[in-house]
Formats: structure tokens, C-alpha cells, sequence
């Protein structure tokens, strides 16, 4: 080497780590573990929840998967924090800073991702339905975190922050399960409620945020991000900060005035007792 020739640095040590293997074997391990949760929490709802049983098939399903996202919201809102609050090289370096937990949770979230697109369309067609605000939601996370996965010169700050938006699933996730239950007149629930939109729009300030570190290190995105990875993530934030937060936001502030269930049909919710007699009326019509 010519004296004067300096070796080339590794930008991404943590990169270079993560093989492609490794990369794939996490990224199965956290489709696994998601759908590990979804298959226990349906057996635990069958052995011990008598809601759960009266419920019709579809419902069931949607029963399992907000378990399965309450899961990976307490992960997601656990790294954002940790994101947000720790002095790492994501902070430091907010358009190409990597650490190797940033690149565990990258690869975890991308398998949780695609278990959860392969749910929602299986869900769609065995139930010939379909939740065009949640699909669209999907796509643009799988394939944002896709991009983070193949995309080497990406940075994780802006992908780690963007988990933390998932900090409202576990609070939806009681929400949902105590209204089926006919908890919905009760303090617990109006408690949590008031929690859950207190997180609706704490996701709005941190969209706001997002927006600002794209602006303030624009040039630095469009060199080391790629195009088409940029365009995914701006149109997908648009849509988050325009349309689906806003419509979430609005939907979980009625639900608090007037609780029902707008998953299925703006179903009233049962009153707190009277589960026993009036589970199985109001659900059957819309077993189609």
C-alpha cells in the first residue's frame, strides 16, 4: 500500500456481520415467534376465555392477531425508546448509523411483517373481506423494512423510530378484547381507552418528527438511500401522517363517546353481564 493511501473504512461494520444467511434465519426466527404467539394465544383463549369461544371464526382470527401485535407492540415500543433515548450511533448519525441490536430488531421485525401480510390476505380470502387502510399499512412496512434488510448503506434511526409507532397495538389490543367481553361500560376499559388515544396522538408527533429529520438531512437520505426505498418511505409516511392516522385518531375517540365495534360492523358493544345471553345474536349475521 502507497504510504500516503489510506485503507478504506468500514461504514458498517455491523453489516458485515449480519451475512445473508444470518440475515435470513433472524428474519424466519421472527416469523416464527409472532406465529408462535398467534397459535398460544389462541390455545390459552380457548382453554381459559369464554368470550373467546362464543365468538364466529373471523373474529377469532382478529382475536389472535391483535395478541400477536400487542406482542410485537411492547418490542417495538421498547426499541423506539431505546432509539430515541440512547446515545448510540443511531443518533449520532441519523441517515447511516447501524448497531448490531438496531440490525436484530431490523431483521425480527421484517419476519413479524411478513407473517402478518401472509394472516391478513389468508384472512381476506377465507373470509372474502378486506381492510384496505390495514393492507396498505402492511405493505408499505414489509416493504420498507424489506429495503432496510437489502439496502446495507441505510442507516436504522428512522426505521427504529418508526417501530415505536406500534406503541398503540398492545393498548388496542385490551381495547378490542374487553369490548368482545362486555367490558366496554367499565373503568378499565374507558382507562385504557383514554391511554390508547393518548398514544394515537403521540404517533402524530412523532410522524411530525420523522418529517423533520428527513428535511433536515435530506441530502445525506438521497445519497446513501436508494430511489425507489426514498419513495417508498415518503409516500408511506404521507399516508400515515395524512390519511391513516387521522382516520385511526378520529375512529378511537368515537369509540370512547360511543363503544362499538367498528372492526366488524359498528356492532354495539354488549353491556358487561349480559355476555352469556346476547354473545351469539349479534354476530351471526356477519359470519359472510
Amino acid at each position: 500500500m502507497h504510504p500516503d493511501q489510506q485503507p478504506s473504512p468500514l461504514p458498517h461494520p455491523s453489516a458485515e456481520y449480519f451475512s445473508w444467511d444470518y440475515r435470513l434465519h433472524l428474519i424466519g426466527l421472527g416469523f416464527g415467534f409472532y406465529a408462535g404467539i398467534f397459535l398460544l394465544s389462541h390455545l390459552l383463549s380457548v382453554a381459559f376465555s369464554s368470550t373467546y369461544k362464543s365468538l364466529i371464526a373471523k373474529e377469532k382470527v382478529f382475536w389472535n392477531l391483535a395478541a400477536t401485535r400487542g406482542a410485537f407492540g411492547i418490542q417495538s415500543t421498547v426499541v423506539g425508546l431505546r432509539c430515541l433515548t440512547e446515545d448510540s450511533a443511531l443518533t449520532r448519525d441519523k441517515v447511516r448509523g447501524q448497531e448490531d441490536w438496531s440490525w436484530f430488531n431490523v431483521l425480527t421485525a421484517t419476519g413479524f411483517f411478513v407473517f402478518e401480510n401472509v394472516a391478513l390476505h389468508a384472512s381476506s380470502v377465507a373470509f372474502r373481506s378486506f381492510d384496505l387502510p390495514l393492507a396498505t399499512h402492511h405493505f408499505f412496512a414489509l416493504s420498507g423494512y424489506a429495503g432496510a434488510v437489502v439496502c446495507d448503506s441505510m442507516g436504522h434511526f428512522l426505521p427504529m423510530v418508526t417501530l415505536l409507532l406500534e406503541m398503540s397495538t398492545p393498548f388496542t389490543c385490551i381495547s378490542w378484547m374487553l369490548l368482545k367481553a362486555g367490558w366496554a361500560r367499565t373503568l378499565l376499559w374507558r382507562a385504557n381507552q383514554w391511554v390508547m388515544i393518548h398514544t394515537f396522538h403521540c404517533r402524530m408527533v412523532l410522524t411530525y418528527h420523522m418529517w423533520w429529520v428527513s428535511f433536515t438531512h435530506w441530502s445525506d437520505l438521497r445519497t446513501h438511500m436508494a430511489t425507489p426505498l426514498l419513495l417508498l418511505f415518503f409516500i408511506g409516511l404521507t399516508l400515515l401522517t395524512c390519511v391513516l392516522n387521522p382516520i385511526w385518531t378520529h375512529k378511537k375517540t368515537m369509540q370512547l363517546l360511543k363503544p362499538v365495534d367498528w372492526n366488524f360492523g359498528n356492532k354495539p358493544a354488549l353491556v358487561n353481564g349480559a355476555m352469556e345471553g346476547r354473545s351469539e345474536a349479534p354476530v351471526k349475521p356477519h359470519a359472510s
